[in-house]
């Protein structure tokens, strides 16, 4: 995250962030590993693009196929418990939607998971890594609009302090909205 990399990063936040409704999600993050079987990151876009109806920005789904191995790898350095074959790789099961060869080959084995916790695990991996590098929480905040300039670049965020109702300016070089 950003913090590791030396940024001063604040979250604002609605609830306590291991509160929130990811710790739900069962399934687990598609990434073209091949620990199952031979696979390949234009076949996973190739299925994305093909799940979005072809609406979705292909652009976002080229990078985000591409680089979903890599990003696996990082939680697993960052300690994400991820269920394992055997020999000691990341385990992968079958998930809607997957296929092998552009929809040709068969049923794609992508979805790297922590058994029926993924959401669970994730997001107490991440907020882990966020403690350890000293990201701020403000917690019971709401986000109400982005402070823009006159160029049209985002200098913050206003948000609302929901347990005292005061307003606060979160001035910032960079915004990042992570929503569900």
């Amino acid at each position: 995250g950003l913090s590791e990399h030396g940024f001063n990063t604040a979250c604002i936040t609605k609830l306590f962030p291991t509160r929130s409704h990811t710790v739900a999600a069962q399934g687990g993050i598609n990434a073209a590993l091949g620990n199952m079987s031979e696979d390949d990151w234009r076949w996973h876009m190739y299925d994305t693009v093909k799940g979005s109806d072809w609406l979705g920005d292909q652009d976002a789904i080229q990078y985000m196929c591409r680089e979903a191995p890599k990003a696996v790898i990082e939680l697993e350095h960052y300690g994400l418990p991820f269920s394992r074959t055997d020999d000691g790789k990341i385990y992968q099961r079958a998930f809607g939607g997957q296929s092998l060869n552009f929809g040709k080959g068969g049923q794609a084995y992508r979805c790297a998971c922590a058994a029926d916790r993924t959401g669970h695990a994730l997001l107490h991996t991440l907020y882990g890594q966020a403690m350890k590098h000293n990201t701020q929480f403000f917690v019971e905040y709401f986000a109400l609009d982005l402070l823009m300039d006159d160029e049209g670049a985002c200098q913050g965020v206003i948000a609302l302090n929901m347990e005292d109702g005061t307003l606060h300016r979160f001035s910032a070089k960079s915004t990042i909205l992570a929503t569900g």
